[in-house]
């Protein structure tokens, strides 16, 4: 089964962000939120231009600024700030719709509050959870668990795919699926019991949950392209495609992770 992926390309950029996640995640948080806020202020653009193909209007400045507000409100104030910023931002992408006219105001908003939810939203449980004494070791999870699931699921389904996962999303099989489930239940019972001191049993069930999700994940966003009638959300990455084809996964997976996490390891 060939993917048409450039392996070696993605490999050196996979290589490179992590780098860049790990320097920044554990000298100065501030730096790690601001590596946040530059991808997935990039991903917003993504977003932005491939609704724009379908005709499909959302004003860039007030999706980029809430985005803003919504992660260091997150960091700094936590849920009760995320939530007044997301407020804020849904408010003023439907009072920045209104000049342009009725025709096509429900299409345009729905695509902004969108676009808002599946990028800022959701990235903002990052600054959440490192907001935490342990934060940085909680994000590390997340993010090494959730790219556990990508690598699992590639090579298993490279090495041994035969049984189409879903007509959305050709390429997935389930035993690359299977492949996910066990890369993402090691990674997670080793990391939980390493980094944080619980249970391996812990760990495994947050690999199983962000398997699941993290393919849940790939398939929306799997929805959302062939609906928009592209194939990649960009091409700033080689070997990967664009920034919202990375964050795909990883932005699903998130919020489970983080709910995960409190209950099994209160700080």
């Amino acid at each position: 089964m060939r993917t048409g992926r450039n392996l070696p390309a993605a490999i050196a950029v996979g290589a490179g962000l992590g780098a860049a996640v790990i320097v920044s995640l554990y000298t100065v948080k501030e730096a790690f939120l601001a590596v946040l806020l530059v991808t997935v202020a990039v991903g917003v653009v993504e977003l932005v231009r491939a609704f724009a193909v379908r005709d499909i209007w959302v004003p860039l400045a007030p999706a980029l600024a809430g985005l803003v507000g919504m992660v260091v409100g997150a960091y700094w104030g936590g849920p009760e700030w995320l939530l007044g910023a997301f407020t804020l931002t849904v408010l003023t992408l439907l009072i920045w719709r209104m000049p342009r006219g009725t025709d096509g105001y429900v299409r345009d908003a729905s695509g902004g509050v969108l676009t808002v939810v599946y990028t800022g939203v959701l990235a903002s449980f990052v600054p959440l959870m490192l907001a935490e004494t342990d934060g940085a070791d909680r994000v590390l999870i997340f993010v090494a668990v959730t790219v556990s699931s990508d690598i699992g699921g590639y090579f298993a389904g490279i090495l041994f795919g035969k049984h189409r996962m879903s007509a959305i999303s050709p390429n997935k099989t389930w035993e690359g699926f299977s492949g996910s489930v066990l890369a993402c239940v090691i990674c997670g019972a080793v990391l939980v019991r390493v980094l944080m001191d619980g249970q391996y049993w812990q760990g495994a069930i947050v690999g199983a949950v962000v398997a699941a999700f993290a393919t849940v994940g790939d398939l929306i966003e799997s929805v959302i392209k062939r609906d928009l009638g592209i194939k990649d959300m960009g091409s700033v990455l080689p070997g990967h495609g664009g920034v919202m084809d990375r964050l795909d996964s990883l932005l699903v997976t998130l919020v489970p992770v983080w709910l995960l996490l409190a209950i099994f390891i209160p700080t």
